[in-house]
């Protein structure tokens, strides 16, 4: 699954205004801008005694990848809105994505076979019911209104990203201005629907007032584990979310606090009965999609908070958990997570620093040791610690809608084997806006 524009699509309800350069017709009811953004990559060699199918390779190597994405939408009326988006993604990411938890690159869409075909990534409605005044807004590609009021109901249906919506953080989330990894940029062990290349089919509400906002949201579940087809077994397959937001301000610095909940119906296996196969000589090597049976749930819980520190400096915490008995299915092998970062602006430029420590349940540690593979980890065995990583960027504004930057990422125990690491990877990113 690519975690792919996700990042850039959250400029629609994170994003600072000043972040960004678009091309815009003030007065006009619809919208039109594209953007394109290209990441090179390079890891050095690293220790490593062994390796498996889905292990990080350990040898030098460099990748390149490139997302391009045309935005439209049209306001009918001033609390209707309609959005699409085409899109095309090419290239591919370190070891094809595979090794790390945590991977480093969050526009790499994890099933090369799909190749750089154009795709719809967003098709939606965007429907408003006033509770009050409305007030001037921002356009930015997924938020076209011209006005839209304080205090609302707002509704969303369609193709979309779950993360659209839910998990948002204006420090942390958006890997075309700001950090590149999967779980930095998203919390690691929100399991969200997703198909592979990072869309849905769903809806969202939510209840908006000033001080505070709760957000419902039911998507589409893939058909298996990083799948690109939709199950449309509603009564066995959704993914469903529940988000509380809370807007405070410390003496005079503003901050935001976010609890999410989710729960996933699916089509899932689980590790205990995988790891019972072996140890009963049924087979040799777990295999938990041998055991996948519809309607098993996974659930978890998060937190997500911003806070201005002083002017142009903010901080940012995730704290992410998920019940980690049945397999991680759509977004990453991730049972528990711990984030703190932030960041500084001065004129155009920006610098970012952030570490992350991710974990996995006690039986995700034991089906991997016994040999078993999910559909991004599986060296062979596991001698197990947790994966730790420290990323720090450095992106500036050049000329009008040009923003390079430069990114370094600090991984111990990829993949969550002590055995092999650390590793550190190089990054430049050249993101185009017209």
């Amino acid at each position: 699954m690519r975690l792919a524009l996700l990042g850039l699509m959250l400029v629609a309800s994170t994003a600072r205004a000043d972040d960004a350069y678009l091309v815009d017709h003030p007065d006009a009811a619809w919208w039109l801008s594209a953007q394109a953004n290209f990441i090179l990559q390079a890891q050095p060699g690293f220790h490593s005694p062994y390796k498996g199918d889905n292990s990080l390779v350990p040898s030098d190597h460099a990748q390149l990848s490139y997302v391009a994405t045309v935005f439209a939408g049209y306001e009918l009326t001033p609390t209707t809105t309609i959005i699409v988006t085409g899109e095309s993604a090419g290239g591919g990411g370190l070891s094809t994505a595979l090794g790390l938890a945590g991977f480093t690159n969050l526009d790499v869409v994890r099933n090369p076979s799909l190749g750089p075909t154009p795709y719809v990534g967003t098709a939606m409605i965007d429907q408003i019911i006033p509770l009050g005044d409305s007030a001037p807004s921002d356009r930015n590609p997924l938020r076209i209104f011209h006005r839209v009021p304080p205090h609302r109901i707002e509704m969303r249906a369609g193709k979309m990203g779950t993360v659209y919506y839910f998990d948002n953080n204006s420090v942390g989330t958006d890997s075309h201005y700001q950090f590149m990894n999967w779980t930095v940029d998203n919390n690691g062990a929100y399991d969200y629907a997703a198909d592979t290349r990072g869309y849905t089919l769903g809806a969202e509400i939510e209840y908006d007032a000033p001080l505070w906002a709760v957000r419902y949201g039911a998507m589409l579940m893939p058909t298996v584990a990083n799948g690109i087809d939709y199950d449309f077994d509603l009564a066995n397959a959704r993914g469903e979310q529940l988000e509380v937001e809370a807007h405070d301000c410390i003496a005079g610095h503003p901050g935001i606090v976010r609890a999410l909940a989710f729960w996933n119906h699916a089509k899932m296996g689980r590790y205990s009965e995988a790891i019972a196969s072996v140890r009963q000589g049924i087979v040799d090597l777990p295999d938990v999609t041998a055991t996948r049976e519809k309607g098993r749930l996974k659930y978890g819980f998060g937190l997500n908070a911003e806070q201005e520190i002083v002017e142009n400096v903010h901080g940012f915490v995730r704290l992410g958990w998920n019940e980690g008995e049945n397999e991680s299915f759509a977004y990453t092998e991730v049972d528990n997570t711990v984030l703190a970062g932030g960041d500084y602006k001065r004129g155009d430029g920006k610098l970012g620093v952030a570490f992350v420590t991710n974990g996995i349940s006690q039986a995700h540690r034991d089906y991997l040791q016994l040999g078993g593979k999910g559909f991004l980890l599986g060296d062979g065995t596991l001698h197990y610690g947790r994966e730790n990583i420290l990323e720090a960027y450095y992106t500036r504004r050049v000329y009008k809608g040009v923003f390079p930057a430069v990114d370094l990422q600090l991984i111990q125990n990829p993949g969550y084997n002590t055995d092999r690491g650390p590793v550190a990877v190089g990054s430049l990113r050249l993101h185009i806006e017209i």
